[in-house]
C-alpha cells in the first residue's frame, strides 16, 4: 500500500474493477487490515514454465492492480529463444491461475519462509509488491530471494517517498522497504508511481447510479498514472539490462483534479455528471469503516499534501523508458468506460411497476445540461 493510492474520495482504490478501498494486503491475498488469511495452497501449474525448468520471472501481487498488468505485459518483453517463463506467486494460486491461463501459479506468503523458498526456485528476476504496514515483508522476501540466487528485484514503491512533507506511517514503511532492497546485495530497481488512474473506478457505482462523483479536495491536482504504463516499465526492468540501481518516478502526462476527471468521464459517457466535494469529516468516516486509525490518518495526510500541490509534478520517465508518451486519463477512461456506464434510463412514457421505487437523485441534474458538465454543490 502507498498513500499515493488515495484519490481523496473517502474510499480509495487499486484497480481491476474491484476497487473500494486503497490497496493494502489485497495484492497478496491478505486481509486489508491485518494481513491475516488462510495458509498457502499447493502449487497450481499452468501450461507454461514449470518449477526448475529454466530461468523464471516471478511476479508477486499478480491478482492486484499493477501486478496483473505486469503479467500481461511480460510476454512481449521476454527474450526469444531463452526459454524464460513467467510465474505468479499468490496466497490463492487457483485464483491467479484462473486469471492468467497458461501462466504458472504458486502459493506464497511473506510470513512463510518455506513457501517463499519454493516460489523463488529457479527465479532470475522478481517483481515485488508489499502492502502490509505491519511486519517486514520486504526483508522476508529479499532474504529468500538472496538465498535462492535471484539476480534482480524490481520493487513497486511510491512517489510519496520523495515528498519532503510525507511522514505518515505508509510512506515511512515504503522508505524502509526501499532501504532494505538497496542494502540487500542484489540488483535492484525501484518504481515510484503517483496515484493510479484506476483509482477512479471507486467512483463507478455512484456514477452509474447517481451520475455523481464524490471526493475530498476536488480542485487538488494529481499527476496520476495509468497502471499499464507502470507495468510496461516494470516488464522492461525485469527483462532488460541497464536498470539496476535506478529509481524511476512514474507519472501521467498532466496533473488533473477530481473535477477535471469528472468532466472527462461525463464527456466520454455523453451525460452530465455532478461533483460533490466531501468534507474531511465525511472522508474520515468513510475510511474509518475499513481501516484502523493510523492508516486513516495517513491517507488523510496524503490528501492534504495533494491539496498543497505535492502531487502535481509531471515526470517524463514513462516516455523515456518506453518510447511512447504516458497514457492520458482520457485514454484510460475510454478503455474502461463500461465500468462507469449507467443503465439506460426508463422510458418516461411508460408507467413504473407498482412496486418500483423512484431514484431519489434521478432528477437532481437538469436534463438539458450538456455532456461533460460538472455541477458542483456541497454534499448533503
Amino acid at each position: 500500500m502507498h498513500t499515493d493510492d488515495y484519490d481523496g474520495s473517502g474510499s480509495g482504490s487499486g484497480g481491476d474493477g474491484r476497487q473500494a478501498v486503497p490497496r493494502t494486503g489485497t495484492d497478496t491475498g491478505t486481509d486489508a487490515r491485518t494481513g491475516a488469511g488462510a495458509g498457502p495452497e499447493p502449487v497450481v501449474r499452468g501450461h507454461g514454465q514449470g518449477l526448475g525448468q529454466g530461468p523464471v520471472v516471478l511476479v508477486t501481487g499478480a491478482t492486484g492492480t499493477v501486478g496483473g498488468e505486469v503479467v500481461r505485459a511480460l510476454p512481449t518483453r521476454l527474450p526469444a529463444g531463452m526459454g524464460m517463463g513467467v510465474r505468479v506467486m499468490a496466497r490463492d494460486p487457483a485464483r491467479a491461475a484462473a486469471m492468467f491461463p497458461g501462466v504458472e501459479a504458486v502459493a506464497g506468503d511473506y510470513t512463510d519462509p518455506p513457501s517463499l523458498a519454493s516460489a523463488l526456485r529457479g527465479v532470475r528476476t522478481a517483481f515485488l509488491v508489499t502492502a502490509r504496514v505491519e511486519g517486514d515483508d520486504d526483508a522476508a522476501f529479499v532474504a529468500a530471494a538472496r538465498a535462492a540466487g535471484v539476480r534482480r528485484v524490481v520493487k513497486l514503491s511510491a512517489a510519496a517517498v520523495l515528498d519532503p512533507g510525507a511522514d505518515d506511517l505508509i510512506t515511512r514503511r515504503q522508505r524502509a522497504g526501499e532501504e532494505t532492497l538497496r542494502g540487500c546485495g542484489l540488483e535492484w530497481t525501484l518504481l515510484r508511481p503517483r496515484a493510479f488512474m484506476s483509482n477512479s473506478l471507486s467512483w463507478a457505482a455512484s456514477v452509474r447510479r447517481e451520475r455523481t462523483v464524490r471526493a475530498l479536495y476536488g480542485s487538488a491536482p494529481n499527476a496520476c498514472v495509468d497502471p499499464r504504463d507502470i507495468a510496461e516499465v516494470a516488464a522492461r526492468a525485469l527483462t532488460e539490462e541497464g536498470h539496476a540501481g535506478h529509481a524511476y518516478t512514474l507519472t501521467g502526462p498532466q496533473a488533473l483534479t477530481a473535477v477535471e476527471q469528472t468532466r472527462q468521464l461525463g464527456r466520454l459517457l455523453g451525460i452530465p455528471l455532478r461533483f460533490e466535494e466531501l468534507t474531511v469529516a465525511q472522508a474520515r468516516t468513510a475510511l474509518a469503516g475499513r481501516f484502523p486509525p493510523p492508516l486513516v490518518e495517513a491517507l488523510l495526510a496524503s490528501a492534504e499534501r495533494q491539496r498543497a500541490g505535492a502531487k502535481a509534478h509531471v515526470d517524463d520517465t514513462v516516455h523515456t523508458l518506453t518510447g511512447h508518451p504516458a497514457r492520458t486519463f482520457h485514454d484510460w477512461a475510454r478503455d474502461h468506460i463500461k465500468a462507469f456506464t449507467p443503465a439506460p434510463e426508463p422510458d418516461p412514457t411508460v408507467a413504473p411497476a407498482p412496486d418500483a421505487t423512484p431514484d431519489p437523485v434521478a432528477t437532481s441534474t437538469p436534463p438539458s445540461a450538456p455532456a461533460g458538465t460538472v455541477t458542483r454543490r456541497p454534499t448533503l
